[in-house]
Parts: C-alpha cells; sequence; structure tokens
C-alpha cells in the first residue's frame, strides 16, 4: 500500500477544500476504498475522513419524503421503520446487498460510489482502462461471464455493483451534494472516453444526502437478485420496481455500468403491453458478449417476476 497522509474533516467547506487537492479521496466506511488502497488500485495522497460531519441522520422532508444523510450506515437505513413501510425495496436492496458485518460499516455515499468487482480491473498486473485510461480492456474477449451486456462501449464492459443505487434509481431519488442537486440516476458517466471517470463528480465534490420523493397512499415495491451465492454475492441480475399511482418504474442492476432504468419497459407498460413484451422491449437493445447471453433471458425472467409479484 502507498504510504498517505490522514486527515478528518471539520465541516464540509473543509472537507471540500481538502477533497480540491490532487490524489485526494474521501473516507466514510471504507468497505471499497481500504480494499482498493490494499490491492494497489486506489493510490491517494491524501485520503480525508468524512464521517463526523452531521450527515449521519435521516429525516422527514416537507413534502413526505426522506432526506438520509451520505454517512447513514447501511444497516441503520435498512432498519429504519419508515424506510421499511414506505420505501420496501430499498431496504430489501441494502439487505441483498452485503453481509450484516459490512453493512454496519458501510455508508449511503460511499455504496452509490462503489468501484466495479471487475477482475482486471481488480489486478494491477493487467490493463484496464479503468485504472489506465488507453491500456485496453481484456475483459472484452477475456472473463466477461458475469459483466454488462447493456450500455457498454470498446472501452468497457464492467458492470456497477450497487444494489442500493438500483433501488434508488427506480424511486427518483436525487443526491444533493455540496455543489449541486440531480438525479442517482444522472450520477453515473457512461463507460466511454475515459472509463476511469465512473460519475459526474468533479474534484473535490462531496456527496451530503440523498432524498427520496413521497410516495402516493398505496405504492408498494420491491427488489429481486440473482446471485451466484445466496451470502453476499454481487448482483448476476437485479431488478428494483415501484408501483406508485399506477404507474411502474424499473431499474436493473448487474447488467451495466451504472442502474439500469427501464424506460423502454416502462414506456411499453403504458401503452398497453403485457410484462413479458415489456421486458422484451427493454432487452431489445442488449448487447451480450461471448460468454453472457445468458443474462438477457435471466432478466427477462426476472422483469415478469418482479412486475408479477407487484401486480397481485
Amino acid at each position: 500500500m502507498r504510504t498517505f497522509a490522514y486527515e478528518r474533516a471539520r465541516d464540509v467547506e473543509h472537507a471540500t477544500r481538502l477533497g480540491s487537492e490532487t490524489e485526494a479521496t474521501f473516507l466514510g466506511g471504507g468497505t471499497n476504498l481500504v480494499d482498493l488502497m490494499r490491492l494497489g488500485v486506489e493510490r491517494p495522497a491524501l485520503v480525508i475522513d468524512v464521517t463526523r460531519l452531521g450527515l449521519d441522520r435521516i429525516e422527514e422532508t416537507d413534502d413526505g419524503g426522506l432526506r438520509i444523510g451520505a454517512a447513514v450506515r447501511n444497516s441503520d437505513l435498512a432498519a429504519d421503520s419508515r424506510v421499511q413501510s414506505r420505501y420496501q425495496g430499498l431496504s430489501s436492496a441494502l439487505l441483498h446487498g452485503a453481509s450484516g458485518q459490512l453493512r454496519n460499516m458501510a455508508t449511503t455515499a460511499g455504496n452509490l460510489l462503489q468501484r466495479t468487482r471487475c477482475a482486471y480491473f481488480q489486478d494491477v498486473t493487467r490493463p484496464c482502462n479503468k485504472r489506465d485510461p488507453g491500456s485496453g480492456c481484456p475483459a472484452h474477449d477475456g472473463e466477461h461471464r458475469n459483466l454488462a451486456i447493456l450500455g457498454w462501449s470498446e472501452q468497457c464492459v464492467a458492470t456497477h455493483p450497487s444494489d442500493m443505487a438500483v433501488s434508488l434509481v427506480a424511486f427518483d431519488a436525487v443526491v444533493h451534494t455540496s455543489r449541486r442537486s440531480l438525479l442517482v440516476e444522472a450520477l453515473y458517466r457512461p463507460p466511454d472516453g475515459d472509463p476511469s471517470r465512473e460519475t459526474v463528480l468533479d474534484r473535490g465534490e462531496l456527496i451530503e444526502a440523498v432524498e427520496l420523493p413521497a410516495l402516493p397512499a398505496g405504492s408498494n415495491s420491491l427488489y429481486l437478485k440473482v446471485r451466484e451465492r445466496a451470502s453476499f454475492s454481487f448482483a448476476v441480475v437485479s431488478v428494483a420496481a415501484v408501483l406508485s399511482d399506477g404507474d411502474m418504474r424499473i431499474a436493473l442492476g448487474g447488467v451495466a455500468h451504472k442502474p439500469w432504468r427501464a424506460r423502454r419497459a416502462e414506456q411499453a407498460l403504458r401503452e398497453g403491453a403485457d410484462f413479458a413484451e415489456a421486458a422484451e422491449a427493454e432487452l431489445e437493445e442488449a448487447r451480450p458478449l461471448r460468454d453472457n447471453a445468458y443474462k438477457v433471458k435471466l432478466a427477462r425472467n426476472l422483469i415478469v417476476q418482479a412486475l408479477e409479484e407487484l401486480a397481485r
């Protein structure tokens, strides 16, 4: 591990000023960052502790939604009674996301900013455009069984690992940073050009909170996940779905570089398509690689299952 400096931020302004320095990174729970530092993938010169900035609360908003602080632990968020009763799909996604020990450490912002678990990205002896833009993507023709079928580019075929982010996209959640507010869906960049830049965040820009909008009475949601092991594996394919005021919102995980909003499927449902037809409409643009075409069928079946369960 590279030698690094450590500093605890006093407030958000102090954190963002320190974060603007070259080769600085923010530390929340550290469940992803520390592993990547040990592997030599992340090599910050300065680690900024942002765990004591008062961003660890879950609060009601004026319109009946919830504002979730960036430092709220995943276990606390999953167990919150308001989340369990009004945003069931989010609680389920968190409980599917990791072991209990990891949930006790992982934070809201850190979960959103997880980096891919692509084996080539984590192996510093191999080329990877996410680590070293222009070096190549060996996963494209190599081991890619669990990698992307949607939205990938010649530069990168990795998938985003967060379960929570998939659910938040289906809820139309908004992320508030030290500089702006944007939909969680808009937080992530496409994997072309420079795949090492995974989000639109600028240097020193700190996530402060995530806001869940209010839902009409009678809304329902769920999160379904297929994984290779039932303990804490990352999604092969997952589906988050929200039924609100007769309208269905759908997001997919494990299939793209970001949580994938299934807008084609949503539109097909509005136009009277049945569940299978809606799933087919979304997956028409899938481009499976040599060894992961099975994900297309798996995603289709999981979408149908999720919609059937919500419609009961």
